[in-house]
């Protein structure tokens, strides 16, 4: 499902290098005797594979967002897992956090944490006097985020973190109030397979955040007019959905961030842990941040 997110390394492109022009071969001397049989003709240069270019109208190539050096920092902290380094490539976390413009002391939170790959880089950044809600449902925790997720929280890094079984509808507990920001990332869509009541935990974000407080989503893009037809078998979903349907519980659309896109990307594949090495990590993805409003 993780893949806030939000998961979690691009399309590479052949190119061929002529080598120089074959020089012309002297011509064959004349004989009155007997004719020579035509040269056989030369084979034909392998083609050189074409990716897939992708449907629809041109979309947003990927803008980068300067990370502060103290982000920097965090990233690059030595005792992060090489697994989670690894997915560095594709989630570009410095980023995230720069954008979303988390800060020591912050009080966030993140729904679907998973394994807590994000949860940890808030943990890092807020640092011990802020605090970050870690939100998981049952049936994510069963699925498959028990174990890592337990074995992830005894690091002292971890201190922060608040550890919370919840179910979506109704993902946090009474003392997370007032919060800095709510991250959601590359989960939105599960919420609809998942038959989650949106409309309920977009109202609960609500609450919860402070006014001018951070909505954080990041998800995969599916195609456009696709809406949420792709959300279990190629875990996308198209961002005018997830705008509407966010707004609509009274949020405003502050910014959306482009550092997460690929206009490559043909939008018709599962960005998923079994997803082909060159692909792991490549798809277009939205980035929208949403404020509370402050009156």
């Amino acid at each position: 499902m993780r893949s806030l997110t939000r998961s979690a390394p691009l399309l590479t492109a052949l190119t061929l290098f002529a080598c120089g022009e074959a020089a012309t071969p002297p011509a064959a001397p004349e004989t009155s005797m007997t004719a020579e049989a035509p040269a056989a003709p030369a084979p034909p240069e392998p083609e050189t594979p074409e990716e897939p270019e992708p449907a629809g109208p041109p979309r947003q190539a990927a803008v980068p967002v300067e990370i502060p050096e103290d982000i920097q920092k965090v990233v690059a902290s030595e005792d992060r897992d090489p697994k989670d380094r690894e997915l560095d490539t594709g989630r570009h976390p410095g980023e995230l956090l720069a954008f979303f413009d988390i800060q020591p002391g912050m009080k966030v939170a993140e729904l679907g944490a998973g394994t807590g790959y994000t949860a940890e880089l808030l943990a890092r950044r807020v640092g011990p006097k802020g605090k970050v809600f870690a939100q998981n449902p049952k049936f994510v925790l069963e699925k498959f985020a028990e174990k890592p997720w337990s074995e992830r929280l005894k690091k002292p890094v971890m201190k922060p973190v608040v550890r919370v079984d919840r179910e979506f509808d109704d993902p946090l507990p009474k003392e997370a109030k007032n919060l800095d920001a709510v991250f959601l990332v590359l989960f939105y869509h599960d919420t609809y397979w998942m038959e989650i009541d949106r409309a309920k935990m977009n109202a609960a974000i609500f609450k919860a955040l402070k006014p001018g407080g951070v909505f954080a989503i990041v998800d995969h893009s599916a195609g456009e007019g696709r809406g949420s037809q792709d959300v279990k078998t190629l875990h996308r979903i198209e961002e005018k959905l997830v705008k509407d349907e966010v707004q609509a519980a009274g949020f405003e659309l502050d910014a959306e961030g482009h550092f997460l896109r690929n206009p490559k990307d043909t939008l018709d594949w599962n960005d998923a842990p079994s997803a082909s090495a060159d692909k792991r990590g490549t798809s277009d993805r939205f980035v929208l941040r949403f404020k509370k409003p402050e009156g």
